[in-house]
C-alpha cells in the first residue's frame, strides 16, 4: 500500500496536466489533418510551418489568422468540417504518451491531486482520454477532474483554464505544478502563477524554457521525481 505524503511536506498541492502532447500523442495527427485542410483552402504552407504557427492553440480561435493566410473568408462550414475530420482521425489513431500512465499513477498514489487542463474543446479531450484509457486516472469521488477551453472565455496562451482548474481543485495557483509541451501552454501556466515543467520529447526545449518552463524533461519516467 502506498503511503500518502503529508500536504505540508509536498513541493506542490496539485499537478495539472495538459492533454495534447503530454497525455496523448495527438499533435502529429492533428497537425497533419490541419495542414491538409489549410492546403485544401489554397494556403501553401508546409507541415513544419503550420505546426509552428498553431501548436498549442485552439483552431477555433485562429480562424481570423487562417482567413488572412487564405486572403479570403473561410467557407461557412469549415470549422465544423475541421472538427469532424480531426475527431474521426483521432478516434482511429491516437495513443497515450509513452510511460505517462505509470507516471500519473505514481503521482496520484502519494495522495497528490491530479487533473487535466487543456486548451482544446471538451469533446476532443474526453474522446482522447477515453480512447487511451487515461480518463480513469483523473476520476475521483465520482467526479472527473478534467478542464477544457470549452469552460473558459480564452484558450491558451491565456491562463484561464489553469486558473479554473486551481479554483475548482481548491488549490492556490502558486502551489500548482503544470506539465506542458508547447510554448503557448507554458506561457499560460506561467501567467497563472504556476510552476511549469516542460515535456520536450517532441518539441523544442529552448522554446519551452524561453516561455518560462522551470525544468525540461524528455521521458515521462522522470516526472514523478520532479514534482513530488
Amino acid at each position: 500500500m502506498n503511503a500518502v505524503t503529508p500536504r505540508h511536506a509536498r513541493k506542490f498541492d496539485c499537478v495539472i496536466f495538459d492533454c495534447d502532447g503530454v497525455l496523448v500523442d495527438s499533435e502529429p495527427i492533428v497537425n497533419r489533418v490541419l495542414n491538409q485542410m489549410l492546403n485544401e483552402l489554397g494556403i501553401g504552407i508546409s507541415l513544419e510551418e503550420s505546426t509552428r504557427m498553431f501548436l498549442g492553440r485552439a483552431v477555433r480561435e485562429e480562424l481570423d489568422t487562417i482567413a488572412r493566410l487564405r486572403g479570403a473568408p473561410l467557407p461557412d462550414n469549415w470549422l465544423s468540417t475541421w472538427l469532424a475530420r480531426r475527431n474521426a482521425v483521432l478516434e482511429a489513431e491516437v495513443e497515450a504518451i509513452e510511460h505517462v500512465r505509470d507516471a500519473v499513477a505514481a503521482i496520484a498514489a502519494t495522495g497528490m491531486p491530479v487533473c487535466v487542463a487543456s486548451g482544446a474543446d471538451r469533446i476532443k479531450v474526453k474522446l482522447q482520454l477515453g480512447r487511451t484509457g487515461l480518463l480513469e486516472l483523473f476520476q475521483q469521488d465520482a467526479r472527473e477532474h478534467v478542464f477544457s477551453a470549452t469552460e473558459v472565455k480564452r484558450s491558451k496562451p491565456a491562463p484561464d483554464v489553469y486558473l479554473l482548474a486551481a479554483e475548482t481543485m481548491g488549490v492556490v495557483p502558486a502551489r500548482c505544478a503544470v506539465v506542458e509541451d508547447s510554448p503557448a501552454g507554458a506561457t499560460a501556466g506561467v501567467a497563472a502563477g504556476m510552476t511549469v515543467f516542460g515535456y520536450a520529447a517532441r518539441n523544442d526545449a529552448v522554446q519551452l524554457r524561453d516561455a518560462g518552463a522551470s525544468a525540461i524533461f524528455a521521458d515521462m519516467r522522470e516526472l514523478p521525481a520532479l514534482v513530488l
